[in-house]
């Protein structure tokens, strides 16, 4: 860790091999397990953990106690917030079945990875279970306990997660699902910033303005 740009509270616990990219700060009694990868100017706050192998990307932003176990991939631009919990056991149990022998710790058939891709936001006092993709810019409400898999630029909230609409890049709404059911087909736009989008089948699709041609 020799970058002057990192910065590392006296109290954090950071194992051997673990990368740390330039900018990035770790704050008070965090644990960052062995093989973990943090990019670019990223932010861990206080006592939270990494398990070992964990990849994540460049500028993420990690609130106060949150828990990321092995499997768990966060690519560039993620925020999760405080208290955030992520699993990777389906089914999960401490011995063998006959009560005798404590299994061991280490992956086995039964871990499952769950990745979240760019952008996305994770609110506070979520729990994530495993095998899962939160998609690009989606946002996953505050308190949420999430058991499939959010499409890009969706809105999920409640226990189990279920989507109430769908989000721009900003974070603001772009269009709320009637009856609770997910708009198939239509043109939004965001309601703040007023970026347009697209949805199609379901699939909400960002529509990229072509410059407008010089001619002479």
């Amino acid at each position: 860790m020799s970058d002057s740009s990192i910065r590392i509270h006296p109290t954090a616990l950071i194992e051997p091999n673990v990368t740390l990219g330039p900018g990035t700060s770790v704050w008070d009694s965090v644990h960052i397990r062995r093989g973990a990868v943090l990019g670019e100017e990223c932010i861990v706050g206080e006592k939270t953990y990494i398990a070992y192998d964990v990849k994540i990307g460049h500028r993420v932003k990690l609130n106060a106690m949150v828990y990321i176990c092995y499997g768990v991939t966060i690519e560039d631009g993620v925020m999760i917030s405080a208290g955030t919990i992520f699993t990777n056991d389906v089914f999960p149990r401490a011995t063998t079945p006959d009560l005798k022998r404590l299994r061991s710790s280490d992956p086995d058939e039964e871990t499952r990875e769950t990745v979240v891709a760019a952008g996305a936001t994770i609110g506070a006092g979520c729990t994530i279970g495993s095998n899962l993709r939160i998609g690009r810019f989606a946002m996953v409400g505050m308190g949420s306990v999430v058991t499939r898999s959010v499409p890009d630029f969706y809105l999920v909230v409640g226990n189990p997660a279920r989507s109430i609409g769908a989000v721009c890049r900003c974070g603001h709404l772009t269009c709320r699902w009637p009856a609770g059911e997910p708009v198939q087909n239509a043109a939004v736009e965001c309601e703040s910033c007023g970026a347009p989008y697209e949805i199609r089948d379901g699939h909400v699709l960002e529509i990229t303005k072509e410059p407008a041609l010089v001619t002479s």
